[in-house]
C-alpha cells in the first residue's frame, strides 16, 4: 500500500511538461466548440431551452429576422385521421443560400424525413435537416383519432457558409395549425399542394445592384432640391422681415417726421374696423390651422404675412380713429 502511494506520487518529468498541453487542448475545445455550425442538424436544446420554442438564438445576434422567409407547403386545413400528407419546407434569403430547418408537431403525429432530411435524436417526433440546404420533401402521417387541433413549430436558419455562430446567420419562426377533422373545408390534391405557409418579408428576398451613375445621379439631385428649398426659405423669409422692417419704418417716419397719420371719422373708422377685425379673426384661424396641420413652410408663411397685415388694418384704423381732426384752410 505504501509502494502504490510512493508510485501515484512519483510523476514522470514527460507527464509534467505534458499536462500543461493538455490542459491548454482542452480549454481550446472548450472556447472553440460554441462557434462550431450544426451543419448536419441544429442541437435540440439550447441550455434549458428548446430551439423549437425559442429559435437558433445563437445565430442573426440572438433574434429572428423578416429577410429570411420560411414556408411550408401541401399544409391542409383540416385534417383526415390516418391520412399522409407531403410537405414540402423551403427556406429564402436575398444572400444566404442554404441553410437548416427543425420541425415538431408535439408529437400529435408522424414525421417522417425524406432526402436531406433526418429525425433529430433527442426528440424522435422532430425533423431536421441532414445536410445544408434550401428545400426539403418531409411526409406527416395525421394522428389516428380526431385529437383537435394539432399545432406545429418550423424554424429556418439561412447561414451565410463561413462554419461559425456569428450575425450573418439569419432565422426565423413559423406557427401555424391544421385544424381537426370535418371541421372546415378541404383543399383539392392541386390546391393542397399549392396552399402555403410562410412567415418574413418577401420583399427583401430582391436585392437589386444599383448603377454606380445612377446614385451619384440620385445624390446630385438630393443635394439640388436641398439647395432649392432652403433657398426659396431663406429666399421667402427675408423678404418677409423686409416688409414688415418697411411697414414698421414707414410708422416710424410717419409719427417722427409726418406729424402722426391722418384722422379717420369714426362714421368710416367703425364699418372699416368692423370689416377688418372680421378679416383679422379669419386669418387668425387659418394660420393655427396651417400650424396644427403641419402644412408647408411656404403656406404657413404665406398665412402668417396675410395674418399680419390683417392685424395691422385694425391697428391702423383705431390709431386714425384716435388721431386729432385737422382743418384745412383751403383757400
Amino acid at each position: 500500500m505504501f509502494k502504490g502511494v510512493r508510485i501515484f506520487l512519483i510523476i514522470d518529468e514527460r507527464e509534467v511538461n505534458m499536462k500543461p498541453r493538455l490542459i491548454i487542448a482542452i480549454l481550446a475545445l472548450l472556447l472553440v466548440a460554441p462557434v462550431i455550425a450544426n451543419p448536419n442538424g441544429p442541437p435540440w436544446k439550447n441550455g434549458s431551452d428548446l430551439v423549437i420554442d425559442t429559435g437558433c438564438t445563437c445565430h442573426g445576434d440572438g433574434a429572428p429576422s423578416t429577410e429570411v422567409v420560411v414556408s411550408i407547403s401541401g399544409v391542409p386545413r383540416s385534417y383526415s385521421i390516418g391520412e399522409i400528407y407531403e410537405f414540402t419546407i423551403t427556406l429564402q434569403h436575398a444572400s444566404n443560400e442554404e441553410g437548416g430547418y427543425l420541425l415538431w408537431d408535439y408529437n400529435a403525429g408522424t414525421l417522417t424525413p425524406g432526402e436531406g432530411s433526418q429525425t433529430v435524436p433527442d426528440e424522435p417526433g422532430a425533423l431536421s435537416q441532414s445536410e445544408p440546404g434550401n428545400n426539403w420533401v418531409i411526409t406527416w402521417t395525421a394522428p389516428d383519432e380526431d385529437i383537435g387541433s394539432v399545432s406545429f413549430q418550423l424554424v429556418g436558419n439561412a447561414v451565410n457558409g463561413n462554419g461559425q455562430f456569428d450575425g450573418g446567420d439569419l432565422w426565423n419562426i413559423l406557427s401555424f395549425s391544421i385544424s381537426p377533422p370535418d371541421s372546415t373545408y378541404e383543399d383539392d390534391e392541386e390546391n393542397l399542394q399549392l396552399r402555403t405557409i410562410s412567415v418574413g418579408d418577401y420583399d427583401s428576398l430582391f436585392v437589386a445592384e444599383e448603377d454606380p451613375a445612377a446614385l451619384e445621379a440620385a445624390r446630385q439631385e438630393e443635394i439640388a432640391d436641398n439647395f432649392f428649398t432652403n433657398g426659396n426659405i431663406f429666399y421667402w423669409t427675408t423678404l418677409s422681415i423686409i416688409i414688415i422692417g418697411a411697414v414698421v419704418q414707414g410708422e416710424f417716419y410717419e409719427r417722427r417726421f409726418g406729424g402722426g397719420p391722418p384722422h379717420l371719422d369714426m362714421s368710416l373708422a367703425v364699418p372699416q374696423g368692423f370689416r377688418r377685425s372680421i378679416l383679422s379673426v379669419i386669418t387668425i384661424l387659418i394660420f393655427a390651422w396651417s400650424i396644427d396641420s403641419s402644412q408647408s413652410w411656404g403656406f404657413v408663411l404665406l398665412t402668417g404675412m396675410l395674418m399680419l397685415w390683417a392685424i395691422f388694418g385694425v391697428y391702423r384704423t383705431v390709431v386714425q380713429a384716435r388721431a386729432p381732426k385737422e382743418y384745412t384752410d383751403l383757400v
